[in-house]
């Protein structure tokens, strides 16, 4: 007699689904505090010159004594890339909070005023972002000298439009809940409703927004830094070592490219990851449809 076949168990999709995320929020959120504690802690307590050259050790590949190996004049490329990306942290957070802010007003105010104000910002939005980004960050960078302020006000400048964006669609949608009607009908003026309530209201949907445009601002950097009109080819930042690079791996030499653009990616995933959350948590209905 044959032995019966034993019976299938329904497993929900959703409990896996919910395990992977939490997984992933982890892991991310580890390897963001990984990030920062590089960043704030070894510039301080390693007391090695990241600008010391030895031409004796150049293109040494990675060892014990150099765990990324050196670059073309000798210097350790571990401590180059946290240099490097504590330039490049700092250039992406300032101009993701300055393009943030900028964005926030624009796009309350538009939408707070409405009628033809609305219109006219709105088309200068579409015109600006007709522009390719890069494009006019290099025309922004060419007017100044290089350094990390231009490249901030560069990233700035040509990355607030989307949350103009965003921010504009978020009041347009609270204008219309019923605490905004009360509020209008209690006598509130447009300007004591839109800083006590609109603006409120669409503070999370502008974080979001910045911590994801992070990483943008960081590949914009490294772009402009690549091109050489970025920030000086002596200053260490994860553009300028790939711009630096690029001619040892012409000649076989992987690792001055490999570790700085090691350095771009990761913290992009991990940032990546943790703003994934962040909009899980804002917008419950499509956590519930994932989980399905």
């Amino acid at each position: 007699m044959a032995e019966a076949c034993p019976e299938r168990v329904w497993r929900p999709a959703g409990r896996t689904r919910r395990s992977t995320r939490a997984l992933r929020v982890r892991t991310s959120a580890g390897l963001v505090g990984l990030i920062v504690l590089a960043v704030l802690l070894v510039p301080p307590l390693v007391r090695l010159d990241q600008q010391a050259v030895d031409l004796s050790a150049r293109l040494l590949p990675p060892s014990w004594a150099h765990p990324f190996g050196t670059d073309d004049v000798g210097r350790d490329l571990l401590l180059r890339c946290i240099y490097g990306l504590r330039v490049s942290l700092l250039v992406g957070l300032v101009a993701a909070v300055v393009a943030t802010v900028i964005g926030t007003a624009v796009g309350a105010a538009a939408a707070a005023l409405g009628g033809w104000t609305d219109r006219l910002v709105m088309r200068v939005v579409d015109a600006l972002s007709s522009i390719p980004h890069l494009l006019l960050g290099i025309f922004i960078v060419a007017l100044f000298r290089p350094g990390v302020w231009p490249v901030i006000v560069s990233v700035a400048l040509t990355h607030w439009l989307s949350t103009a964006r965003i921010v504009r669609a978020e009041v347009l949608s609270l204008r219309s809940r019923p605490f905004i009607d009360a509020a209008v009908s209690g006598g509130a003026s447009r300007l004591r409703t839109t800083v006590r309530h609109l603006i409120p209201g669409v503070l999370p949907q502008a974080g979001l927004a910045a911590v994801l445009m992070v990483p943008h601002a960081m590949w914009h950097e490294s772009a402009l830094s690549f091109l050489g009109l970025g920030l000086p080819s002596h200053q260490a930042s994860l553009g300028t070592l790939v711009q630096t690079g690029r001619g040892s791996l012409l000649a076989g030499d992987w690792w001055p490219t490999l570790f700085p653009g090691l350095f771009l990616i990761l913290p992009t995933l991990a940032i990546a990851g943790l703003a994934g959350a962040w909009r899980d948590r804002l917008n419950p209905r499509r956590r519930s449809e994932l989980m399905l």
